[in-house]
């Protein structure tokens, strides 16, 4: 109990209603992750969904352009990419039973080669979607303990050549970092590197100028923010963080999506349902000033 009472004094209350830029368009209902790949900004939807990238104005959130892939959306919770690539985490794993872990790697030439293919033109192999699978090697038991396991995640970020996989711990309440590389083929034990004490589940990364950005909520539907100043190359967790309370789901949504570029932080949240209605999907964006 001081140890957790240690933590939540260190929690500036930061609320980010006045922040919201529109509502998200119905087809982005589950927007489940942000992410800038060539200062253009991209979503997705989650499990069941579709499997297409949209590209989003980040001045408004309205779509740009959608990006198919073809690809089986079984529970896409995470989106990262690289100067090339685009990485989608085929990584929700509530139920905790999932062997099949999958990173799908997509050229963005994947894109424009099918925008302008030609039947006498055989695709380039540089341009195909490729898999990295990965397992987490402390996991032995894999029976289902829906919403009650400590091997579930949905944020993840490029860096330093690595993807680097933060978790979604429905007991602990902890997030572990975990590195996984992107270059190899056969199936791989994720990397534990550092663990930290959040206080509820993690729903997205996102890195810049040297620090890390992690969003989620609690059970009772309190949104937050932590800021992590990178120590050491790739390395977050030695020293305390800025922890932000946003608000709560019932006011701001439920926040599944954070980016941040030099103007800025950029969140999204999916349709939030309740016993007191339905809050639709929304847009915010936070200037970099308001937040030191």
């Amino acid at each position: 109990l001081w140890f957790q009472l240690s933590w939540s004094q260190q929690t500036k209350v930061f609320r980010i209603n006045e922040f919201e830029v529109s509502k998200l368009q119905d087809s982005l209902k589950e927007t489940s992750g942000l992410d800038f790949f060539q200062n253009k900004l991209y979503t997705f939807n989650d499990s069941g969904n579709t499997s297409e990238l949209f590209e989003i104005d980040k001045k408004n959130g309205k779509i740009l352009k959608i990006l198919k892939t073809n690809l089986v959306n079984k529970d896409w919770e995470a989106l990262t990419s690289d100067s090339v690539s685009f990485y989608v985490g085929d990584i929700g794993n509530n139920v905790g039973n999932r062997k099949d872990l999958t990173i799908y790697k997509i050229p963005f030439s994947f894109f424009q080669q099918k925008s302008s293919f030609q039947n006498e033109k055989s695709p380039n192999q540089d341009n195909e979607i490729s898999k990295i699978t990965f397992y987490y090697p402390e996991q032995k038991d894999f029976q289902p303990k829906n919403l009650n396991n400590d091997f579930d995640a949905e944020a993840m970020i490029f860096l330093h050549g690595k993807i680097h996989l933060f978790t979604k711990e429905w007991v602990s309440k902890n997030v572990s970092h975990y590195e996984i590389d992107p270059n190899i083929s056969i199936v791989q034990p994720a990397k534990k590197t550092e663990v930290y004490p959040a206080g509820f589940s993690v729903t997205d990364a996102a890195y810049y100028d040297k620090k890390l950005y992690l969003v989620g909520y609690t059970k009772w539907s309190v949104v937050y923010m932590m800021i992590f100043e990178e120590s050491e190359p790739g390395i977050f967790f030695k020293n305390k963080p800025i922890k932000l309370e946003l608000g709560s789901a019932f006011n701001i949504g439920q926040i599944e999506g954070i980016a941040v570029d030099d103007s800025g932080i950029y969140l999204s949240s999916e349709a939030f349902h309740s016993p007191f209605g339905t809050f639709k999907q929304r847009f915010y964006h936070i200037p970099s000033e308001k937040i030191q």
